[in-house]
């Protein structure tokens, strides 16, 4: 479930698009992980990508917003992305997630749009 309406975008992420994004940085990951958008907000949960949570913005201009996010298996975090530009973004995100703490700064850039199924 998610609390923002597309009106309500945070600012710095209305200048991204929705598309293929290539997240590196992820903890046992190895390689970059590649996901399919449709709303870019979601990249202030991936830690919990898949998981059913809701999101408020608690801070927000037009060159970083930070997402605070609730889920329903119990998980947490706050996130803050930065736009470095309309394709690229820094995230750093830190809670609670399995009943362990995570805390670590990914880079998020847009690769394209998302394969045709």
């Amino acid at each position: 479930m998610l609390l923002l309406a597309a009106a309500t975008r945070p600012a710095a992420l209305a200048q991204t698009s929705p598309g293929l994004w290539e997240i590196s940085g992820l903890p046992n990951a190895g390689t970059a992980v590649r996901q399919c958008l449709t709303d870019t907000t979601a990249l202030a949960r991936v830690e919990h990508r898949g998981h059913n949570c809701t999101q408020l913005v608690i801070k927000d201009n037009p060159s970083s917003t930070e997402i605070h996010y609730t889920c329903a298996n119990g998980g947490f975090g706050r996130s803050k992305l930065t736009l470095i530009t309309p394709r690229s973004l820094r995230i750093e995100t830190q809670g609670i997630s399995a009943n362990y703490p995570f805390n670590y700064v990914l880079q998020a850039r847009r690769i394209g749009n998302c394969p045709a199924h």
